[in-house]
């Protein structure tokens, strides 16, 4: 998905860039981009870090960087912040989110005149230059935050670090968040809250929905206005939310605690120890097992040292290799034991397939898997939170596939978890996986865990709801 972080501050902040931006590794790494405004300049530093920490690659550059602004950010996709020149004068930019009409948004730029794209990713237009194209047609950094809001079908959270100070722009909806922390004398704008407490901020505010505000050393100001329509994404809570994070006043971890409890309190299996699939799915595992009183124990152990998270290659086959060597098992733990095991989701069931045959290779009995959101039936509009290309990657839709013996558009049926193409659905991808019983959390539930209303929340992927 990707992370940014923003500091302005009457001292030098080049290491709280550093440390505050590395705070955003968990959400997707690829590439990793620091931009610092001097006083005078601007400097910037770019690595790929897909092998490598963010902090291995940038710490040789911060003896060479110096400012009390600056902009740091985990991307995915686009090699950022990028450094702009326009009639608005110089400017660093950085982007969290995915413009579903990118093509008609280049070829509407390209109309204009004296309008050409540069900045490319494996061929592609950067997202992050596209959104520049269209601040810079506007006659203020203002108006041109709002048009790219008007315009982008998807999402696009933001940073525009400037020589007066950092505009920070949350997505029209509100998909993803974006927290602003402070300090004495210092500012700093966040995709995670958990960034704050090592580096000393305090919360001060989240913008709501399509906010805008501008910081400088001596304050935020207000810009614009949030609106009154909000579809947060869930899978800030169930998946890619760090655990120390809290979005919209409702804490990650306790989110999974009380979702794994929801879990449980509908569940009458028999099983001798609870477990989580590290580490997305601990948070919810502990929550079943404090509920339904079934000891909680680490069958395996995520070895963290070396390997990153696995979702990150393109490629299926280096993501199965990765899934399958970062998880150590202990069989001792669960030799002839039923276990009952919590994953945050099962998206195409590739890895999930790897964990099982590696605990049934330890012995264990019986496994139940127990996945704290609903089937995944459509790809996300809204994020870049997965790596499928086609919807047919997902486990859901290739189990419905075979119930139906052929590619359906007649989804509903398998949406609601009352009907019987439902259950066969579900019986479908048991079988696949090879596991003993299968039982995915339920929308309802899922959302009464996060706490926030039903109606300020994206399920889109679950159900086809959050336009």
């Amino acid at each position: 998905m990707g992370g940014m972080f923003g500091v302005v501050s009457k001292e030098d902040c080049v290491m709280d860039v550093y440390f505050g931006a590395d705070y955003h590794s968990h959400l997707g790494t690829r590439r990793g981009g620091m931009a610092i405004w001097d006083g005078s300049s601007f400097n910037r530093a770019i690595h790929n870090i897909e092998n490598v920490q963010f902090r291995a690659k940038f710490e040789s550059e911060l003896f060479s960087l110096k400012g009390n602004m600056g902009i740091g950010c985990i991307s995915d996709t686009d090699p950022q912040p990028l450094l702009v020149r326009s009639h608005l004068g110089m400017y660093a930019i950085s982007t969290v989110g995915k413009i579903g009409n990118k093509d008609e948004l280049i070829e509407k730029a390209l109309s204009l005149p004296n309008v050409h794209f540069m900045e490319s990713n494996k061929g592609t237009i950067s997202m992050t230059e596209l959104v520049a194209v269209i601040v810079d047609n506007e006659e203020s950094f203002k108006n041109g935050i709002l048009k790219a809001q008007e315009l982008i079908q998807g999402s696009c959270s933001l940073l525009i670090l400037t020589p007066q100070g950092i505009y920070a722009a949350r997505d029209k909806l509100g998909r993803t968040p974006l927290v602003i922390g402070k300090k004495k004398g210092t500012f700093c704008a966040a995709s995670e809250s958990c960034t704050f407490a090592n580096l000393g901020y305090t919360f001060h505010y989240e913008l709501g929905p399509g906010e805008i505000v501008l910081l400088t050393p001596d304050g935020m100001q207000k810009i614009a206005p949030p609106g009154n329509k909000k579809r947060i994404c869930a899978f800030l809570w169930v998946y890619y939310g760090y655990p120390s994070s809290t979005y919209e006043g409702m804490s990650v971890e306790l989110m999974r605690y009380r979702n794994g409890a929801a879990m449980a309190g509908k569940d009458d299996i028999k099983a001798d120890i609870v477990a989580g699939v590290p580490d997305s799915g601990t948070g919810h595992a502990i929550g079943y097992s404090n509920e339904s009183k079934i000891p909680y124990a680490r069958p395996f152990i995520k070895y963290t040292p070396t390997w990153s998270r696995s979702f990150i290659p393109q490629e299926q086959k280096i993501r199965n290799l990765i899934a399958r060597m970062k998880l150590m098992p202990i069989p001792e733990l669960v030799s002839g034991k039923r276990l009952l095991l919590c994953d945050d989701s099962v998206v195409r069931g590739t890895q999930m397939k790897e964990t099982t045959e590696l605990l049934y290779k330890a012995n264990v009995k019986e496994i139940h898997l127990r996945p704290a959101c609903p089937p995944i039936i459509f790809n996300c509009k809204f994020l870049n939170f997965s790596a499928s290309r086609s919807v047919m990657d997902l486990a859901a839709r290739r189990a419905i596939t075979e119930v139906e013996g052929r590619e359906s558009d007649n989804i509903e049926p398998y949406i609601d978890p009352e009907t019987d193409k439902y259950h066969c659905m579900v019986d479908c991808i048991r079988k696949k996986l090879n596991l003993t019983t299968l039982k995915y959390q339920n929308v309802g539930d899922m959302v009464d865990a996060i706490g926030i209303g039903s109606e300020n929340i994206c399920t889109y992927c679950w159900n086809g709801k959050g336009e």
